[in-house]
């Protein structure tokens, strides 16, 4: 992996967390990144005692860049919904030896009247559409608001979005196949009361046929219905009471629901490095499982590693899994090789994995070179399920 960063004279290493398990080919920033580094520097854009904002800094390298600049610009407010983000963040800063910067998640409030306001353009629009709505209650029309993303990211669904919330908005020429959108508050825009979207809801039936209503905050993986390899592996799960199962993965905590629905009195974990799943999750027990929210606890973590850190850790008989197979705009399986590790790790001895996933990623042999055994328990045309148990 490359980590050498350098740029106006600056150089600092960064890394993607954790550094250990990313492709040699990967690296923390990319061409947006400079493009947005350039303009504000060109520009003197970055104020020195007013705040400002970052949004979606994918590995932490905007907010470390800024935070080591000097000793007078000011420190940012730097949102995130990404644990991973925030374990990047926070490593970058230590090994550049940079100030520490305000962390805060995509649910919470924003600083008012910043002067500067900078966004990664998320992946997910709905997480776009969450954010420029919150930010139409703290900017004005003196913020400078800039965005960076790939050329194929910005569309006319993005562009759209920035003028319906905020105001007038512009793009740069691209260069190095990156591009910058400037968007100018309209006053009068932001004097317009409007409604937030988010969370979605809708309604889901269990496999014991309990129907429950499902929300989901603006980030969460398939916020607008439940996906088709969950679909399938409610169908086949099989809970008792005396489990302790943990929902990898979690999303809005379908998987983790189903159990608690199949077995009343087992525990559940429910774990995802998104903050707003962790919330969806948390919300949707509260709303369909309320007599069991005591046995459920809700981890905002990268794959399993909070609780394989933990001195006692919990006695897992299952873990469920649906495992993602890209990173931000990288299509990755190192996510899901870390999941089945910290599975195995995790679980006790008879425990069992059971993953559904696309057939055509063959996790088949990953997990048979790492568990031993692995039973096909279902298959469609398009999914897989297999069960690993941990001998």
């Amino acid at each position: 992996m490359n980590t050498e960063f350098t740029l106006f004279d600056r150089q600092l290493t960064l890394i993607r967390y954790p550094a250990k398990h990313q492709h040699k080919s990967l690296q923390a920033w990319d061409s947006a990144d400079e493009l947005v580094i350039e303009h504000l520097l060109t520009e003197q854009c970055v104020p020195d005692a007013q705040p400002w904002i970052i949004m979606n800094d994918d590995f932490g390298s905007l907010a470390t860049f800024f935070a080591g600049q000097n000793a007078t610009t000011a420190v940012p407010t730097w949102v995130s919904d990404s644990t991973i983000a925030r374990l990047s963040l926070a490593e970058n800063l230590q090994v550049n030896h940079c100030k520490q910067v305000d962390v805060v998640d995509c649910l919470a409030s924003l600083p008012t009247a910043p002067a500067l306001v900078v966004i990664k353009v998320p992946r997910t629009l709905a997480l776009l559409e969450h954010q420029l709505i919150q930010l139409r209650s703290v900017v004005s029309a003196q913020t400078h608001i800039v965005a960076a993303a790939k050329v194929k990211a910005v569309t006319r669904g993005v562009l759209d979005l920035f003028e319906k919330y905020l105001g007038p908005t512009r793009t740069s020429l691209a260069k190095k196949k990156s591009r910058l959108i400037f968007c100018e508050a309209d006053s009068s825009k932001l004097n317009t009361p409007v409604s937030s979207p988010y969370p979605t809801r809708w309604q889901c039936t269990l496999a014991t046929g309990q129907a429950v209503s499902v929300s989901n905050h603006a980030n969460v993986f398939s916020r607008q219905s439940l996906d088709i390899g969950a679909r399938l592996l409610l169908e086949h799960m099989t809970v008792a009471d005396h489990d302790h199962v943990v929902d990898l993965g979690c999303g809005n905590g379908v998987l983790g629901l189903n159990a608690l629905s199949l077995a009343p009195g087992c525990k559940v974990t429910f774990v995802d490095e998104s903050l707003m799943a962790v919330e969806s999750a948390k919300d949707n027990v509260a709303n369909n499982f309320q007599d069991q929210v005591e046995q459920c606890e809700f981890v905002a973590s990268n794959c399993l590693e909070s609780l394989l850190d933990r001195p006692y850790r919990p006695l897992v008989t299952k873990v469920f899994c649906n495992p993602p197979f890209h990173q931000q705009n990288a299509i990755t399986d190192h996510i899901a090789w870390q999941m089945f590790h910290d599975a195995y790790e995790l679980l006790n001895k008879g425990g069992h994995l059971i993953v559904v996933a696309n057939r055509h990623l063959d996790y088949y042999p990953k997990l048979k070179r790492l568990f031993g055994g692995v039973n096909t328990i279902a298959n469609d045309r398009k999914f897989v399920i297999y069960s690993a148990a941990k001998r």
